[in-house]
């Protein structure tokens, strides 16, 4: 029997998100809103180029098709158009075969409220506002940055994670930013070495994440053939003795990253040209940069790494 929603991992995200709009936002911005219905109109039967999101969101429905009877996740599509403007992109959902089929189209309003109604876990968006306000909101979101789109067969999901401000709550870098003492950091971490942090805006993302990882294992026992689909990676500017705490916190949650990277100064954009992730998620700005332009990386905009400095 299929997993009721409630029980799901679901990811929703914004139109502009899974596919290129830009062409569709030009109309929009340029012409208004009558010539952007009579674009879309004309266009209906055009199928949308993939945007940012598109490779991750289509790996993470193909999960669907290895756990036939859990259906263990959902995509809920979060639209600012109206249900005919949506046409469009409903038609090219359909021609790259993938199985959405909730939607909310909130006409304009931004669709955050509704991340609770749904039972998400990430909200993706190229809006920062719409993020900014289901962040401010207690809600899971992520802007999508600008990046190369490359999708190709390999079906295997790759997701790196930041562990502060992401996975965990922003209490020990609200630590750093408040003393810019690395010592005072480390002796606060050693501290309370032995307290787990509480969760950050991700942190139910990577634990579900973590429960279809566990049913791969399953299967993998089962079926000495299969090769697992997930691979995570948490990749930290911590170094030792910081680590630790990192550590605690994954064990008292009962879940585990497959390849985990305390940097201690070295750059994110080392690790991830090789990961190559089909998302990358962090709170700090400055860290979401790649050599190669060709990383899709999100913004988390919480807590203490995205307050002014005072």
């Amino acid at each position: 029997m299929a997993k009721s929603i409630e029980d799901k991992l679901v990811v929703g995200i914004s139109s502009s998100a899974l596919f290129d709009l830009s062409e569709s936002d030009k109309v929009f911005r340029e012409h208004g809103e009558d010539k952007y219905r009579e674009y879309q109109r004309e266009n209906i039967d055009n199928t949308l180029q993939i945007g940012v999101a598109f490779p991750f969101i289509k790996r993470v429905l193909h999960l669907n098709n290895i756990f036939d009877e859990l259906q263990p996740v959902e995509v809920v599509l979060l639209s600012k158009n109206d249900p005919e403007t949506g046409l469009r992109v409903f038609r090219s959902i359909k021609k790259y075969e993938l199985t959405i089929t909730r939607a909310a189209f909130t006409t304009g309003k931004s669709p955050y409220q509704y991340i609770p109604a749904f039972n998400i876990s990430l909200f993706l968006s190229k809006n920062p506002n719409d993020v900014l306000k289901a962040i401010e909101a207690g809600y899971p979101a992520g802007t999508v940055m600008p990046s190369k789109i490359e999708d190709d067969s390999d079906p295997e999901l790759r997701i790196a994670f930041d562990f502060d401000g992401v996975i965990a709550d922003d209490e020990s870098e609200t630590i750093y930013k408040e003393t810019k003492d690395i010592e005072a950091f480390n002796k606060h971490e050693m501290k309370n070495v032995h307290l787990p942090h509480k969760p950050g805006p991700l942190g139910n993302l990577f634990r579900k994440l973590a429960f279809i990882q566990k049913l791969e294992l399953k299967k993998e026992l089962q079926d000495k053939s299969y090769r697992r689909r997930i691979r995570t990676a948490i990749i930290t500017a911590r170094g030792a003795p910081s680590h630790e705490r990192v550590v605690t916190t994954l064990s008292d949650w009962g879940v585990s990253a497959d390849e985990t990277f305390f940097l201690d100064g070295i750059k994110k954009h080392n690790i991830l040209e090789i990961f190559k992730p089909h998302i990358f998620f962090d709170d700090q700005l400055d860290h979401l940069k790649s050599v190669a332009g060709n990383v899709p990386m999100v913004h988390i905009p919480f807590g203490i790494a995205n307050k002014p400095s005072s």
